[in-house]
C-alpha cells in the first residue's frame, strides 16, 4: 500500500499566503460586572505589496515615516506655509521723503515739548 505524501516547504506556504492573502481578525473585550471597560479590535492582513495595491490598500505610500516621497511632499507643504507666514508678517515699507520727518517723529516732538 502506497501513500501519496504531499509536502510543502515553508517557501511554498509563504508564496501561497502572499499571493492569496490571509486575514486574521479578533476582538478582545474587558468587562467588569457587565460593564464593558475596553474593547480592542485586531485586524491583520498578510499579503504581498502587489496584492495589497490590487485591493486598493497603499497607505504606506503616503505615510511620511515610510515613504521618502511623502516626506518630501510634507516638507514642501511646510516650507510653503512658512513662506506664506513670512509674507504676511513682513511690514509694508512706504518710502518717506528725506527732507521731512515722519508724522510719528513729529508727534514725538510735540509730546516732548519741542514741537509746536
Amino acid at each position: 500500500m502506497q501513500h501519496a505524501v504531499q509536502s510543502a516547504t515553508l517557501a511554498d506556504i509563504l508564496e501561497r499566503v502572499l499571493d492569496k492573502g490571509v486575514v486574521i481578525a479578533g476582538d478582545i473585550k474587558i468587562k467588569l460586572c457587565d460593564v464593558e471597560l475596553l474593547t480592542i479590535q485586531i485586524r491583520l492582513l498578510i499579503c504581498s505589496v502587489d496584492k495589497a495595491k490590487e485591493m486598493g490598500i497603499d497607505w504606506w505610500t503616503w505615510n511620511p515615516a515610510l515613504s521618502s516621497r511623502a516626506r518630501d511632499d510634507e516638507m514642501q507643504k511646510e516650507v510653503e506655509g512658512l513662506r506664506q507666514r513670512v509674507r504676511e508678517l513682513e511690514p509694508v515699507k512706504i518710502p518717506l521723503p528725506a527732507s521731512s520727518p515722519s508724522p510719528a517723529f513729529r508727534q514725538g516732538l510735540r509730546f516732548a515739548g519741542r514741537g509746536r
